[in-house]
């Protein structure tokens, strides 16, 4: 069994910084690409960055230049640190990684999420 378990949310003021943080832990073989996605209230899920198990990382247009995905995969870790935050960006955040298990069976696993709130 695989769990990704977020961590690093918050209240932060406009033009403030946080770092999300998800580890990923159980009977992992190898992590893929992994991934952060947001969800304000009344909203869709969306996409906000992802990187291959290569390090390659892609960003959607409304957080480019301001956040920065990034993974450790000694620790099966992966972070997302948000500058210059804006209301706006106001969501729970999840993380989403494609984990191989021992058994060899990959599958697309969710953390349970955590709130970012950015408000003066």
């Amino acid at each position: 069994q695989v769990q990704l378990v977020e961590s690093g949310g918050g209240l932060v003021q406009p033009g403030g910084s946080l770092r999300l943080s998800c580890v990923a832990s159980g009977s992992i073989f190898s992590i893929g690409a992994m991934a952060w996605h947001r969800q304000a209230p009344g909203k869709q899920r969306d996409l906000v960055a992802t990187i291959t198990s290569r390090g390659i990382t892609n960003y959607a247009d409304s957080v480019k230049g301001r956040f920065t995905i990034s993974r450790d995969d000694a620790k099966n870790t992966v972070y997302l640190q948000m500058n210059k935050l804006k209301p706006e960006d106001t969501a729970v955040y999840y993380c989403n990684a494609f984990v191989t298990n021992i058994a060899r069976t990959t599958g697309d696993y969710w953390g349970q999420g955590t709130q970012v709130t950015v408000s003066s």
